[in-house]
């Protein structure tokens, strides 16, 4: 089996329609037959169940498409990494980062990388975390900066950072104006309270309350911590968000939350069995080594 005989049948078998993959592949309809059933005869089976319009993979079709996905997939990635070595690593890495500490942590990388390997460029995608775990199940990110929860089976992962959560409220505030001390959750019961969107972190703020008896009056749920710094500064209510998450003004004001749980992880991941290209491949092994000294 020649590359661009895979390819071919890679094509068809996404289109399942003979006249679109040969569009799709600029030949014409009549070798690309050809080429399928010359295929098919070589490896003494059936690919396609032909019905009058569309094709159906047969359970061998489907066998041959997964491998001959990663044969072409092995192709490329060796192809870029062969041309990499010639002029220097090129490509873009893609990256989603959750609101918090993970834009100023990836700062840090990038400007390493890019002196390494200045012809690398960067395209970074922001969102929660289901957000971006989501993104990259869909393929739109190789790599991202979130926080747990996750799926530990999907998901290679490597901790790059921690953060205490913070109460944000105005200035005005009787808590503000209290002392400089950290807040007790006891502090916060019966206060409106602005809180991520997040299931998980919804579910981790009223594991706190419950410690103590009492249950959060969250009376907002938000993705952006931008407007939820907005409403905090209003005195609609208390935002409750990683320390770095928000843009400090004269209205604002932050205090930390007591206790050794108060704190939020970031983890770098991506998924696993995955094909990245060689320039992902190579940031990760950038970013574990700064980790692993």
């Amino acid at each position: 089996m020649e590359l661009r005989t895979l390819k071919y049948f890679v094509t068809v078998a996404e289109e399942l329609n003979i006249t679109r993959a040969a569009g799709i592949l600029r030949i014409s309809q009549p070798p690309l037959s050809a080429q399928i059933r010359n295929l098919e005869e070589e490896l003494g089976t059936e690919l396609f169940i032909r019905g009058k319009r569309h094709l159906k993979l047969t359970e061998a079709g489907q066998l041959l498409y997964r491998h001959a996905k990663d044969i072409l997939n092995l192709s490329e990635k060796a192809a870029a990494e062969v041309t990499s070595l010639s002029r220097g690593m090129t490509g873009t890495v893609t990256v989603g980062l959750v609101e918090g500490m993970a834009p100023d942590i990836a700062a840090e990388w990038f400007v390493g990388f890019l002196a390494e390997h200045p012809g690398v460029r960067f395209r970074i995608l922001d969102g929660n975390s289901d957000d971006l775990i989501e993104k990259m199940r869909g393929g739109l990110i190789g790599l991202a900066v979130i926080t747990p929860p996750y799926d530990q089976q999907l998901l290679s992962s490597f901790r790059v950072g921690q953060e205490k959560m913070v109460a944000l409220m105005s200035r005005a505030h009787p808590l503000a104006l209290a002392s400089d001390r950290a807040l007790d959750v006891r502090d916060l019961v019966r206060e409106p309270l602005i809180v991520p969107s997040r299931k998980a972190h919804i579910e981790e703020i009223r594991a706190w309350f419950r410690e103590i008896g009492e249950e959060p009056d969250i009376v907002c749920e938000m993705d952006n911590y931008l407007d939820a710094a907005a409403l905090a500064g209003r005195g609609i209510g208390i935002s409750i968000f990683p320390q770095t998450a928000y843009i400090m003004n004269d209205s604002l004001i932050s205090r930390e939350i007591a206790g050794r749980d108060k704190t939020v992880e970031y983890l770098f991941v991506w998924r696993k069995e995955h094909q990245l290209p060689a320039v992902e491949e190579r940031f990760i092994e950038y970013v574990k080594a700064r980790y692993q000294r």
